[in-house]
C-alpha cells in the first residue's frame, strides 16, 4: 500500500503554530516514512515550498525550506505531466472538486495510492479506490 500526502500535511510538519496538528503530522510521516510507504507529487513539492516560505506565521529559512523539499524529493513520486494535468480537467469539471484537488486527486491514483492524507477534501471520500482521510480527524 501507498499513502499520499497532500501539502497541508507536510506544511504542518513545520508549522509552529499548530502544534496538535504538528505533532499528528510528524507521528504519521515518521510511521509512514519507516515502512517506506509514503508517496508525493511534483506538485505537492512546489506548493510546500511557497506555503513554508510564504504563508506560515513563521517561515522557513528558504535554505531550510530547499533542503526540506531535496529530502522530500528523495521520495517515491509522481510527476505532473499533460497526461495528468487533462485527467485533473476532467475530474474537476466533474465532480466538486477544484482543479488543485483533482490534480493531486488524479496523482495519488496514478502512482496507485490506497490512501490520500488532505485535510482539504471530504474526510471518507472514495475515488476510483483512493480514500481520502483527513488524518486530524482520525487517531
Amino acid at each position: 500500500m501507498k499513502y499520499f500526502f497532500d501539502t497541508n500535511v507536510l506544511v504542518y510538519l513545520f508549522d509552529a503554530d499548530s502544534p496538535d496538528k504538528r505533532k499528528r503530522a510528524r507521528a504519521l510521516f515518521q510511521a509512514h516514512s519507516g515502512a517506506g510507504d509514503i508517496l508525493l507529487s511534483t506538485q505537492v513539492l512546489q506548493e510546500f515550498y511557497v506555503t513554508v516560505t510564504r504563508k506560515l506565521a513563521r517561515p522557513l529559512d528558504v535554505a531550510a525550506a530547499a533542503e526540506v523539499v531535496e529530502n522530500f524529493a528523495e521520495l517515491p513520486m509522481v510527476n505532473i505531466d499533460g497526461k495528468l494535468i487533462l485527467s485533473a480537467i476532467h475530474r474537476s469539471r466533474g465532480s466538486q472538486l477544484s482543479f488543485w484537488d483533482a490534480l493531486v486527486v488524479q496523482a495519488a491514483i496514478e502512482g496507485h495510492a490506497s490512501t490520500l492524507y488532505s485535510e482539504d477534501m471530504h474526510h471518507g471520500l472514495i475515488l476510483d479506490g483512493l480514500k481520502v482521510v483527513n488524518p486530524f480527524l482520525v487517531r
